[in-house]
């Protein structure tokens, strides 16, 4: 072993937990658990964008998890936005320290990790170049230890095509490489070979047995959901608020019959806060509230959602829903993942002045699909972590 300890294995996640943004807490819970129950005794690190807030909204779900944004820190050290060079120097400071003097320790615990894995998200893609320091770093970190990367879940595409022959450098580096949508897998590997490298998004692993682990057993959902943001996008929030406003207009909610959810806290109260006097007596789920109770889930429901892990998360729950692209590649991507594997939504664009789609019927995925999807996310997490090892009396 290359762990720190010698004795324990020492497995290095990096993910963008801790901003927070629902989704990726999410991922990172759902191999928290995983690796609580397969490797116990493991030394686990997950590097993350905010450790402190990470370190909370994780607590307990590893007997020995710690948190540190090493790798995160070296990405936003590097002195130019442009992914070639950003990686280039997160290399270096992996192999010189002395070049980061600040994260000397965290880089020195990254090299001695016996995998170093980049959890599922979209953080890689190409609205973040700097991002693709977060691999450089990994790569050249398990250099120096002799271990394994792996990345599972990942969500590439947009992807410059300047910067692809640089993804694909990285990934022959890797061990195990596992993507979300078949339009990030081609980028690395070409129409013919993408389906064999898609497994589509890490969420699944925590959805083994159904929706159950998600839903919140609280009192009766709301009839209606939306989840609305205004980062990320190619569209303006008056925008997005008008097209919501008169979706829900058309359809005849009633302002009792709905509820929000926030996926980043505070962000997405923003398009909320626009409409908020045209639907009074609408209820308001904070984060706080679903990270600590679950999704205000049901199979009757109708959402609408520009966030790509509601709509995966209400479609397990047999929810149906309007998907709203607020960026041409990024979130249409995503979201047609979903629609092709059978979540039952449409997708429809933000900025779409066309006519508005008819409500929803629920049905999501079925559970054929989801035992599928459990399967083979559970598959790839056995091929990467070994069970615990089990003392003989």
């Amino acid at each position: 072993m290359t762990g720190e300890t010698g004795s324990r294995p020492c497995y290095y996640l990096v993910g963008a937990a801790g901003f927070p943004n629902y989704g990726d807490e999410f991922i990172a819970a759902a191999w928290l658990r995983h690796l609580a129950v397969v490797a116990p005794e493991a030394d686990v690190w997950l590097d993350c964008q905010a450790p402190g807030s990470a370190q909370l909204l994780l607590d307990g779900l590893h007997p020995r998890l710690r948190t540190v944004d090493t790798l995160w820190r070296l990405c936003w050290q590097a002195n130019s936005e442009d992914p070639w060079q950003a990686a280039a120097w997160v290399q270096h400071a992996i192999h010189d320290p002395g070049l980061a003097p600040r994260w000397v320790a965290g880089i020195e615990m990254v090299a001695r990790a016996d995998v170093v894995h980049l959890i599922g998200g979209g953080y890689l893609a190409g609205l973040w170049p700097r991002h693709v320091g977060l691999l450089a770093g990994a790569v050249a970190a398990v250099r120096r230890s002799g271990g394994r990367v792996v990345l599972t879940g990942q969500g590439l595409y947009p992807v410059e095509d300047s910067v692809a022959p640089l993804l694909r450098a990285l990934v022959e580096r890797c061990d195990v490489v596992d993507l979300r949508d078949e339009p990030s897998a081609e980028v690395l590997f070409g129409p013919g070979r993408a389906a064999a490298h898609t497994s589509h998004d890490d969420a699944f692993l925590a959805l083994g047995d159904g929706a159950a682990s998600i839903i919140d057993h609280g009192e009766p959902a709301p009839d209606y959901m939306l989840c609305l943001q205004p980062d990320a996008g190619q569209v303006s929030r008056s925008t997005l608020a008008a097209r919501v406003l008169e979706t829900l207009r058309a359809w005849h909610v009633r302002p009792d019959q709905l509820g929000i959810v926030e996926g980043i806290p505070g962000l997405d109260r923003e398009i909320y806060a626009l409409i908020e006097h045209e639907i009074p007596g609408a209820r308001f789920y904070p984060f706080s509230a679903i990270w600590a109770q679950g999704l205000p889930l049901a199979a009757h429901q109708r959402w609408i959602s520009t966030r790509f892990h509601h709509h995966l998360l209400a479609a397990a729950a047999g929810a149906g829903g309007l998907a709203v692209s607020v960026h041409a590649d990024y979130y249409a991507t995503k979201h047609q993942s979903l629609i092709d594997l059978g979540s039952g939504w449409t997708l429809t664009d933000a900025s779409d002045t066309t006519e508005i789609p008819p409500p929803p019927t629920p049905g999501g995925f079925s559970a054929e699909t989801l035992r599928r999807c459990a399967d083979r996310k559970a598959e790839l997490a056995r091929s990467i972590y070994p069970p615990a090892r089990v003392a003989v009396s």
